[in-house]
């Protein structure tokens, strides 16, 4: 699987106090030789991936139980439950097919000490007829100081959890 990362930086560098942070967005983008109809039905939540995550990730970011709740339509909202906590995620807004968006209203969940998540989105764009690129997207603040220290071990871990999640889905699209 073709994977590529983008880290789109939407902090300022120059910050001057801990408590002022501006979003971060990371993208993590991968090629699935499925078609794009059979590539949104392998859409997942990271609570949602059947296989443990590997090591470094459970010791890097909370470990996953599961998701209860509704995300398959706009305003639905998921319970994302790990063995520390959870998240409430709500959808945002869909598009059948192309994307799949969805914002963090409320995290009682220790993430990277003290990362409050934001929202995310699923993009999907048709490359030919059996190949989607699929993008996934993490938005988050973070009071951890100094930011050019920190900010890229943020986006390194991001990455790796989007890979991690961009092959659970890969495999459950080309079995499904």
């Amino acid at each position: 699987m073709a994977l590529e990362t983008d880290t789109v930086v939407r902090n300022d560098l120059g910050e001057t106090a801990r408590e002022t942070t501006q979003p971060t967005t990371i993208i993590t983008r991968a090629t699935f030789p499925t078609s794009r109809a059979k590539t949104w039905q392998s859409l997942l939540f990271y609570e949602e991936v059947e296989k443990r995550p590997p090591i470094h990730l459970r010791l890097l970011l909370p470990v996953p139980i599961r998701t209860e709740g509704d995300k398959k339509r706009v305003g639905g909202e998921a319970m994302c439950l790990y063995e520390r906590g959870h998240l409430l995620k709500r959808t945002t807004r869909i598009e059948e097919g192309t994307l799949y968006e969805f914002e963090v209203v409320e995290q009682a969940l220790a993430v990277g000490g003290s990362m409050r998540l934001s929202g995310g989105r699923y993009t999907l764009r048709e490359l030919g007829p059996d190949q989607t690129e699929v993008a996934v997207e993490t938005r988050y603040t973070s009071t951890k100081w100094p930011r050019w220290f920190w900010g890229p071990l943020e986006r390194f871990v991001c990455h790796m959890f989007h890979r991690f999640l961009l092959r659970s889905m890969r495999r459950k699209a080309e079995l499904g």
